[in-house]
């Protein structure tokens, strides 16, 4: 029968084994360990200071890049949207310094503002959907019909859009009968704000589209929403383009991936993802001027960008002939 002492004795001799093998093994390992952990910490030292690097001389060129399109920006974009009025929409969490940028270009392109009109948070509250559908009942023409698969916002969109633009060169800069009464109605239900004269209809329109994705329970909804507004104008103008910045990965509150996303409004709105960048802005008044012509496209560096620009054509040169031929 094995006793007690047995018990201790082997006890005592296993940690003293455990002991002693920790010892030898500090021991024997210590310059290899601490020699590959250096090597290892030179190696990324190393990585880090060419990334850094690497780094500075991107944002270099970009700031480059920047300051040439800023400075080329009056020749790029001069006539090119002479005679057309572009209505602004803001959106919750869209970025003011992104939109004063924007109708700067857009004015240097020759297009008249008519007006700024700022979406709240409660526009694009799911719990606000009653709100909208009254609203909308109480204010839309008797002739004014949707599809029934429409939305609150769908049919939101619409009425704000028959009120505030028009696909009629001949209708641009007179006021629709019923926008003094829509804009009221809606900026005392806390849905919108405005700024400038909008109900002056605009033929053309820019939906700035917030700096980050949404987040939280309603993002995908809120997103959904504001494509919903997006679309809405482009059906009642002559165009619409919206407006935004690349996300960093695909979120679902990503306002821009949302309309690219939907192959059927991509097929009519355009949307840029760059901005908040001097190419940016004169890429929006391209993609305004390819609306006008009853194109559309996707422009930008993110996710479902299709290329960085529209293709701009310019007009073939007539040919000259010597006078002595």
């Amino acid at each position: 029968m094995i006793d007690f002492r047995y018990h201790l004795v082997s006890i005592v001799a296993i940690f003293l084994a455990l002991a002693v093998g920790i010892v030898l093994g500090t021991t024997l390992l210590q310059e290899p360990a601490v020699k590959s952990a250096q090597e290892l910490t030179g190696r990324l030292t190393e990585t880090n200071e060419e990334l850094r690097t690497e780094i500075d001389t991107l944002r270099g060129r970009e700031a480059g890049n920047d300051a040439f399109i800023a400075a080329a920006t009056q020749n790029l974009v001069t006539g090119e949207l002479v005679g057309q009025r572009v209505l602004l929409v803001e959106t919750p969490g869209s970025s003011s310094s992104v939109r004063e940028a924007a109708q700067q270009v857009l004015t240097q392109a020759g297009a008249e503002i008519s007006g700024r009109v700022t979406l709240t948070e409660k526009f694009l509250d799911p719990r606000s959907r009653g709100v909208l559908d009254g609203l909308v009942n109480q204010l839309k023409p008797v002739n004014m019909l949707f599809p029934t698969t429409a939305t609150s916002w769908d049919r939101a969109a619409a009425l704000l859009a028959s009120a505030l633009v028009t696909n009629d060169a001949a209708q641009a800069g007179t006021p629709n009968t019923a926008a003094t009464d829509v804009l009221s109605t809606f900026e005392a239900g806390g849905l919108l704000s405005f700024d400038g004269d909008p109900a002056q209809r605009a033929t053309l329109a820019v939906v700035f589209a917030p700096e980050r994705p949404y987040e939280g329970d309603n993002a995908e909804a809120q997103a959904g929403a504001v494509v919903s507004v997006a679309n809405g104008f482009d059906v009642a103008s002559r165009g619409t383009v919206l407006a935004g910045m690349a996300a960093p990965a695909a979120m679902p509150g990503d306002v821009i991936s949302a309309l690219r996303d939907n192959s059927e409004v991509a097929k009519r709105v355009s949307s840029i993802d760059t901005s908040d960048m001097p190419v940016g802005r004169v890429v929006m008044v391209y993609s305004l001027q390819e609306q006008l012509s009853g194109r559309a496209g996707q422009y930008g560096l993110g996710r479902g960008a299709s290329a960085g620009m529209p293709q701009v054509t310019t007009p073939t040169p007539t040919p000259t002939t010597d006078s002595g031929s």
